[in-house]
């Protein structure tokens, strides 16, 4: 149950919308985990090009990918049942509600996030995914040293980004590690330019916020 305590503005219909999505969540973990395994994530995959081809590449990898909108995700489908690719896996979810019901014994061994939504306006800000209490639940998540690959052309966005990984005792960026696989998708072939960075997760979570609480601040 969420904590009402943290979310006492959000109308009661949507704490349960929530609470829906989370069991609906839970459900489809328990058939997709049955043993304990690291997996590779893809927060906001879209049509799902980057991850069929990383998964194509990487066969040894359990790849997921998840993205808020149903058209993507049934179009990611549709190539995931092409290549016929036991690894690959795509769920609509959002990333803070994902990793709070993924399993203990899963853990992420690898994150791609790549052109998220940037929120540009100013009161929109709190709407951006990466802030001190998502990568707090990241970090607790992840194996040690995973990677955390960041891509945007959103130049105001990726400041944002590399401030939030700078300040987090979790995570230290690194400026030599190469980008480990590239396939355009459909926003980064939209793009005139962009910007990329990789942090690593270095040291067990110090947040002082619970899971639970990181996601009742969640939009």
């Amino acid at each position: 149950m969420l904590k009402k305590s943290r979310i006492r503005s959000k109308p009661e219909e949507v704490i349960q919308k929530i609470e829906k999505r989370l069991d609906h969540l839970r459900a489809l973990c328990a058939e997709l985990f049955e043993r304990e395994e690291t997996i590779t994530l893809e927060i906001g995959c879209g049509h799902g090009h980057f991850l069929t081809e990383y998964a194509k590449a990487h066969p040894k990898s359990k790849c997921i990918g998840i993205d808020l909108l149903t058209g993507r995700i049934e179009r990611a489908l549709r190539k995931k049942e092409k290549i016929q690719k036991k690894n690959l896996y795509f769920l609509k979810a959002e990333a803070l509600e994902f990793l709070w019901v993924i399993p203990e014994k899963i853990q992420i061994e690898t994150y791609f996030l790549l052109f998220p939504d940037p929120w540009p306006k100013r009161r929109h800000h709190k709407n951006r995914l990466l802030d001190f209490d998502f990568l707090s639940l990241a970090a607790k998540k992840s194996v040690v040293s995973c990677p955390f690959y960041f891509r945007t052309d959103h130049a105001d966005y990726f400041e944002w980004g590399r401030e939030a990984f700078v300040n987090h005792p979790d995570w230290e960026l690194r400026a030599k590690v190469n980008w480990p696989f590239e396939r355009a998708s459909v926003f980064q072939e939209k793009a005139d330019s962009y910007q990329s960075l990789v942090a690593i997760k270095v040291n067990p979570t110090k947040t002082k916020e619970t899971p639970e609480q990181a996601l009742s601040e969640s939009p």
